[in-house]
């Protein structure tokens, strides 16, 4: 099934995971997909299961080790991949219905 936005869904996908930024895209590409380098992987399951829960605390535990820049773009690297993982599957269930 296509739609009007899959053009726009390809081009953010390809911008967020694939454009220029602070962290390597294949670390982002690792957390789109919710394998992220270990430090991340408690924020990464949060974000991807339960995103209202995420507080200033679990963002402050990591800014030791990575900007505020960098720390946008996981986080955005990591709800882009919920999304897309939670469209890829109510995609499937209305093909099934």
């Amino acid at each position: 099934m296509t739609s009007p936005l899959d053009g726009l869904q390809r081009a953010t996908h390809a911008t967020v995971l694939d454009g220029p930024g602070q962290v390597d895209a294949a670390i982002r590409r690792q957390v789109a997909v919710g394998q992220p380098p270990p430090e991340l992987a408690a924020l990464v399951k949060k974000i991807r299961d339960e995103a209202y829960r995420v507080t200033d605390a679990d963002v402050d535990a990591l800014r030791a080790k990575y900007t505020d820049d960098e720390l946008f773009e996981l986080i955005i690297s990591a709800a882009l991949g919920a999304a897309e993982h939670r469209l890829g599957r109510a995609m499937a269930a209305l093909e099934g219905a």
